[in-house]
């Protein structure tokens, strides 16, 4: 009976009101005043417990907080490093396979027999060094026929020989601008065609029928056109501020190709720098065509 009543008692005082009053202490006016019971008190308390409980979870479920969790890795980061790791064993093994390669091509060339796997330990350092082979007579022939038969070598420009194909140009050049030659034709300095500077907005015309067989923009030459043509002449036309012809046109002798600009890295100016190609070799266009 005791138990029963203090537990009654119990339940009783969780339901007790009590009054909360909020006064001013000079004035003793009364400036909020609340009714509430134990029972409110646990009821907020817990509530208020369990919604902090589900913030903290979901901030460390759903927001890059997580991360900063000792001992909590983000699964991306695990993904990304799992991705990584494979890269990384498949790169080891293409490089252990080109070792090998060239490994097997050093034994043929020093009469060695061929290997299937790299060994852990080399016994013999200089199985990974290619001795120095003596040349033979049939190469010291080839080296020398073929220096010969270079037609770009410093030597062949500097001693003004002239060109064995210039001959076989008859055709009429149409100019592809008209303007002042600012820098020369000159191989030996790789210098491959002639400058030529005009004025702004100058319009860059084909200097023969032919097809448009790139028309594009790189780093050196910036917007950069080429045609080719009959006989196997090919004419290049660089550092336009923009091209009118897409690679695969036909273009007729005259026909605006491009505009005639500065762009390019190897550009000192406003100015068209053009080049042309008989049989592969680079000659003088001066030499064909008159840019006054």
């Amino acid at each position: 009976m005791n138990e029963e009543k203090k537990r009654g008692g119990f339940f009783r005082k969780l339901h007790n009101k009590y009054h909360l009053v909020i006064m001013n202490d000079d004035t003793l006016e009364e400036k909020l005043s609340i009714r509430i019971t134990r029972f409110n008190v646990f009821v907020f308390t817990g509530t208020a417990a369990i919604l902090l409980v589900i913030a903290t979870i979901y901030l460390i479920a759903f927001t890059p907080l997580k991360e900063y969790i000792p001992g909590y890795a983000d699964f991306n980061t695990r993904k990304v490093l799992r991705e990584l790791t494979l890269r990384a064993d498949s790169l080891e093994q293409d490089l252990r396979q080109k070792d090998l390669y060239i490994l097997n091509i050093r034994n043929i060339i020093e009469g060695r027999d061929l290997v299937e796997e790299i060994p852990e330990n080399v016994d013999d350092p200089t199985i990974f060094s290619i001795n120095e082979l003596p040349r033979s007579a049939e190469d010291s022939l080839l080296r020398a026929e073929m220096e010969q038969a270079s037609y770009i070598n410093n030597d062949y420009w500097q001693n003004g020989e002239p060109y064995p194909m210039q001959q076989a140009f008859h055709i009429s050049f149409f100019p592809p601008l008209t303007g002042m030659i600012s820098s020369h034709f000159d191989p030996v300095k790789s210098h491959y065609g002639v400058d030529v500077v005009a004025a702004d907005d100058a319009i860059i015309m084909a200097t023969l029928d032919g097809t448009v067989i790139f028309s594009t923009w790189t780093i050196e030459t910036g917007y950069t056109i080429g045609l080719q043509h009959a006989n196997n002449i090919v004419s290049i036309y660089k550092h336009n501020s923009s091209l009118l012809k897409e690679q695969g046109a036909f273009v007729e002798a005259g026909e605006a190709i491009a505009v005639i600009g500065d762009t390019g890295l190897y550009s000192t100016g406003t100015h068209l720098h053009f080049e042309l190609w008989f049989n592969g070799i680079p000659v003088n266009p001066a030499d064909y065509i008159s840019f006054q």
